[in-house]
């Protein structure tokens, strides 16, 4: 018995004696690496999200849809919040390419962790005016049908079936349709970022947290 003890003890022993040992600096790195590379899904997502929306204006059926907002008069205002968004939109690509270059250079630990909230920062306000440009876009909307005085005139393949309901019914229902759809689109375009840079913003906090964990 006391044979079979010191056998496990000797080839525990070897067990222990053969994993490696990380030192500081490989842990360091390590968290580095990984960090580089989710900014660089940050930014990689951000071109894909800008770039293949706007692929849909090729198609014809979405071309044709595009010409309700001249019906309700609002595609002058809407011209105005695209170029400001597309505006901002390519500030926070750039910022995000700045926070990649940066991270992606080795640094110690304390400008590695400022680096990390710098970059989380930028994605909090990216998302936060992503989704405040939908909601800005679908009150306009409903402020271009409460005022366009002829309604109906932006649904003519719907004139038959409209003949007897008022122009302000009519309004209340379109400017109803529109704001439920906003609050819907909202809602899954933010459940989207969620999970998108939701899950990687939680991967760059828990790199800080074990750069913290070393500068202790």
């Amino acid at each position: 018995m006391t044979d079979e003890l010191e056998l496990l003890k000797k080839d525990w022993q070897k067990k222990e004696f053969n994993v490696p040992k990380l030192s500081y600096e490989d842990i360091h790195k390590m968290i580095w690496k990984k960090s580089s590379s989710i900014v660089k899904w940050i930014l990689i997502i951000s071109i894909l999200e800008f770039t293949l929306p706007h692929l849909l204006y090729l198609l014809p059926s979405m071309r044709e849809g595009m010409e309700i907002y001249d019906k309700i008069g609002v595609s002058k205002y809407l011209l105005i919040i695209s170029v400001f968004t597309y505006a901002v939109a390519f500030y926070f690509i750039f910022q995000f390419y700045k926070r990649f270059k940066e991270i992606s250079v080795l640094d110690n630990s304390k400008n590695l962790m400022k680096k990390i909230i710098k970059t989380r920062k930028t994605v909090k306000h990216y998302v936060i005016f992503s989704l405040s440009m939908i909601m800005v876009t679908i009150i306009i909307m409903i402020i271009g049908v409460y005022l366009n005085d002829n309604i109906v005139s932006a649904f003519p393949e719907l004139k038959d079936s409209l003949e007897n309901i008022s122009a302000e019914k009519l309004k209340i229902t379109v400017m109803l349709s529109i704001g439920i759809f906003g609050v819907i689109l909202t809602l899954l375009m933010g459940v989207i970022y969620f999970l998108l840079y939701g899950l990687l913003l939680r991967k760059l906090k828990k790199n800080y947290s074990e750069l913290r964990h070393l500068a202790v």
